[in-house]
């Protein structure tokens, strides 16, 4: 087989089964397992691949609200807000965004309670202008990965 795609293919494979051997993938792009091998330590070392992690459905975990909160941010506290965000135990995404407001943030809560004290806890904050808060009603789609493109052989 030729390498070409090689990464593309090999990152395609994992998102099929994070979880697949070396030596399964291998079989599967039909080259040897010391070169899967180099191929991974290059895409982890590179950052492309930044870890491995279960795909959790947290509604079935008891995580029903899905929040998105909207925030315009004072001056040049963008980074600070951004910062207190991530570090937020609820939320799963976090975008440094253009348009009407700075910051798009989602969150996932055991109910509308928590999801209430947490967006109050963070309303507090000075550096935040202004907030909306949008709560899901369902999510059609939610954390898709796709297969990457391949160049044609």
């Amino acid at each position: 087989m030729t390498y070409e795609n090689l990464d593309s293919k090999l990152v395609n494979a994992l998102l099929d089964d994070g979880r697949a051997s070396l030596r399964s993938l291998a079989e599967e792009l039909d080259v040897s397992v010391t070169t899967i091998s180099n191929h991974l330590s290059d895409l982890e070392e590179g950052g492309a691949i930044t870890g491995y992690t279960p795909k959790v459905d947290y509604g079935m975990l008891g995580y029903d609200v899905t929040a998105i909160l909207q925030l315009k941010v004072e001056g040049n506290a963008l980074p600070d807000v951004t910062e207190r965000l991530e570090n937020h135990e609820r939320m799963i995404s976090v975008y440094e965004v253009t348009g009407d407001h700075d910051i798009i943030a989602v969150g996932k809560f055991t109910d509308t309670d928590e999801m209430n004290e947490g967006i109050k806890s963070l309303l507090v904050d000075p550096d935040i202008r202004e907030s909306n808060t949008s709560v899901v009603l369902n999510a059609a789609v939610e954390n898709r990965q796709f297969p990457l493109d391949l160049e044609e052989e």
